[in-house]
């Protein structure tokens, strides 16, 4: 399952946008400010976002450039400025792609499927952050060059978190990706004991986590070092 969010402040627009997007694969969370955005963000690792420049309580450049040093997903803007100039900076600003008003939703629906591949594709083979090496193809995982013993599960969550960093990622939505082919049958208690096991082999104090921490009431996020 994919999370997509759109921030536009046309109810109509918007509307229309996620109906064309939603699918058995793709989430979609649509919010009509900045401020519902940023509540959004900090509650669920998203995929893309789709990001208006003109909102009510603010600019969408504005915040894109707020998001970026943290937010590694792609960001495809819409709006009716269509000038060279406007276009040059919005992708100057950390968009990855543009799309003028009005547009047609067949070509928005393929733009944003070009991005989620391109996501995908470009997620690094080893993630190399505060002194850790994590290789998840090749499985392999250090702590300041000592190799970390991590069991399948261990794997799963510390990807999950490592590649959405910075971002609180839900209780719910881990479970469900971590245990794929049954989530309904897993106890939220899995999840304690997971991330407990991680802690143990990667923190240098597990009960003063640096790394893995607990958003309480929400979930977990690995912070940005």
């Amino acid at each position: 399952m994919q999370h997509l969010l759109i921030i536009e402040d046309d109810a109509a627009l918007g509307q229309g946008v996620r109906l064309a997007l939603q699918g058995t694969e793709v989430e979609i969370t649509l919010c009509r400010s900045l401020q519902e955005g940023r509540a959004a963000l900090s509650q669920r690792a998203f995929a893309l976002i789709l990001l208006d420049i003109n909102l009510p309580d603010g600019s969408g450049l504005d915040f894109l450039r707020e998001i970026r040093p943290a937010y590694t997903g792609s960001v495809i803007l819409l709006t009716a400025n269509d000038m060279e100039t406007d276009i040059v900076m919005g992708l100057e600003s950390g968009a990855d792609d543009y799309i003028t008003k009005p547009f047609s939703l067949a070509v928005l629906r393929a733009r944003v499927n070009t991005q989620l591949r391109r996501s995908t594709a470009a997620v690094p083979r080893v993630v190399e952050i505060a002194g850790f090496s994590f290789d998840f193809d090749r499985m392999e995982f250090r702590k300041d060059g000592r190799l970390v013993e991590l069991s399948k599960t261990e794997q799963k969550l510390l990807r999950l978190l490592v590649e959405n960093r910075g971002v609180t990622m839900k209780r719910g939505d881990l479970v469900e990706r971590i245990w794929t082919d049954g989530a309904a049958y897993v106890d939220e208690n899995a999840l304690s004991v997971t991330v407990k096991r991680l802690r143990d082999k990667l923190e240098d104090d597990p009960s003063k986590p640096r790394f893995l921490k607990t958003v309480y009431g929400i979930g977990y996020t690995w912070a940005v070092k």
